[in-house]
């Protein structure tokens, strides 16, 4: 790998996140009644997308945004033009990490399904959506938040309103725990910005429908991200699939979420995502899987059907990082999903060296030095910050975040007792063997043999 485009910067960002910025102040302030500082960064967004197709619409949408009458057709412009330029900013840094790694994008950009009248629900969303807008960051307060709820709930009983529900969800409890926004000190503008843009374009019907097809062939795991959170956790596979009859590897991923109580952490959390999907239990023990007819999405994600999958032979990871990856190829993000913060690119990394200053590690490469993401190293996995340290090879995904490239492991390489040993941040997701996870899943077992007896009683009651 390259690793000094990786250090150099990306032309044209930067102007790109000031005219966001510009947007972002004005939602912060609200749209009712706009001050001047506030139509300059609208302004700005619309001068930014001039050029492209949106351009006509999002000046018009500025223009009465600005005069403090935009309606729920020029916020969705406005919304629109947001997640244009994160897009493209997105694509920029997709292109040097292609650039960076030799890998390269196997077919054409998705298009979004879209059409149709929105109904009610998705009305009723944009509604919120849009008053929230005309409030600003710096205006809400219980009531206007808790206008979600009722939306929220007539959403979550439909499958395929549920993405736009989550969402909603998420940020209508951000918000209420930030209330009254005149009080805060410091306010999230660009993550505030990218859940209203994101939720307002979800209100648009058909724009989540993604066409799908089936693959056959050998998967051949990486490794596992594990996202926690105080109410949900997510694991993500990333794995390179090796279609059969031949054809270009590709990379691939499987996903599986699952509600949980906040006192169940750590290594408690695989107990809550093993029973559906069997994919962890081959990470584990280091196999591979054979599909067939497993149904797959044109990002590349894995709709995990365990009656599509069986276990395979043996496979070592970084066997497979050495040999496979660096010719799979990657899929193209679906629109909506254009944004810089969901770059997570699989990655092996080796002949480094590794310097620790303060609490930042970064790898270096002939004098080049790339930081290291520890801080997403997961607690319920043996892979720690130290053995990431005393690494001699590191299988990682490629981020961006705070302007720069970073390497979050997911496994590495290193030496104990003169002998090479891989740690990989998954190894208990099915299944803890050595001492220490076996004692973190007792734990976590207790734990979650007494919150089911509790809820036995009150349900009793």
């Amino acid at each position: 790998m390259r690793a000094d485009l990786l250090v150099d910067p990306v032309d044209g960002i930067d102007e790109v996140l000031a005219a966001v910025a510009g947007a972002d102040q004005a939602l912060t302030a609200g749209l009712l009644r706009p001050q001047p500082a506030q139509a300059a960064g609208l302004v700005a967004l619309a001068d930014a997308m001039a050029a492209s197709p949106l351009g006509a619409r999002v000046a018009e949408a500025a223009e009465k945004a600005a005069a403090g009458a935009a309606g729920e057709e020029h916020l969705l412009s406005l919304a629109a033009a947001r997640i244009a330029l994160f897009g493209s900013v997105h694509d920029a840094l997709v292109e040097r990490i292609e650039q960076a790694t030799g890998r390269v994008q196997a077919g054409a950009s998705i298009p979004v399904a879209g059409g149709g009248q929105a109904e009610n629900l998705l009305l009723a969303a944009r509604s919120w959506l849009a008053d929230l807008a005309r409030a600003g960051w710096q205006g809400i307060d219980h009531d206007l938040v808790s206008g979600a709820a009722p939306v929220v709930s007539a959403l979550l009983p439909e499958p395929r309103l549920r993405r736009l529900a989550a969402v909603l969800d998420g940020f209508a409890a951000e918000l209420a725990a930030s209330c009254p926004g005149s009080a805060l000190e410091r306010i999230p503008v660009r993550r505030w910005g990218d859940l209203w843009s994101r939720a307002l374009l979800l209100t648009l019907p058909g724009v989540t429908e993604a066409p799908t097809s089936t693959v056959t062939g050998r998967l051949l795991p990486l490794g596992v991200d594990l996202h926690e959170h105080a109410t949900a956790a997510q694991a993500q596979v990333y794995a390179v699939f090796e279609p059969a009859g031949g054809g270009a590897p590709r990379l691939v991923r499987a996903s599986v979420s699952a509600p949980k109580p906040d006192t169940i952490i750590g290594a408690g959390i695989w107990q809550l995502l093993r029973p559906h999907l069997s994919l962890l239990a081959a990470v584990s023990e280091g196999r591979s899987m054979d599909l067939t007819g497993m149904p797959i999405t044109a990002e590349g994600d894995l709709l995990w059907q365990a009656e599509h999958a069986k276990p395979g032979a043996p496979a070592d990871p970084f066997v497979t990082a050495r040999v496979v990856l660096p010719a799979a190829t990657t899929s193209p993000a679906a629109p909506l999903d254009r944004h810089p913060a969901r770059i997570a690119v699989p990655v092996f990394l080796e002949g480094y060296l590794t310097e620790q200053t303060g609490e930042t590690l970064t790898f270096s490469f002939a004098g080049q030095p790339v930081a290291v993401d520890t801080d997403r190293v997961p607690a319920a996995g043996p892979l720690t910050p130290e053995a990431v340290a005393a690494s001699s090879a590191c299988i990682g995904l490629l981020r961006w975040d705070s302007g720069t490239f970073r390497v979050q492991p997911l496994a590495v390489e290193t030496t104990a007792r003169k002998k090479t040993v891989a740690v990989h941040a998954g190894a208990w997701a099915g299944g803890a063997s050595d001492k220490a996870g076996v004692k973190a899943e007792k734990a976590a077992t207790d734990a979650a043999t007494v919150l089911r007896e509790r809820a036995g009683r009150l349900l009793r009651k």
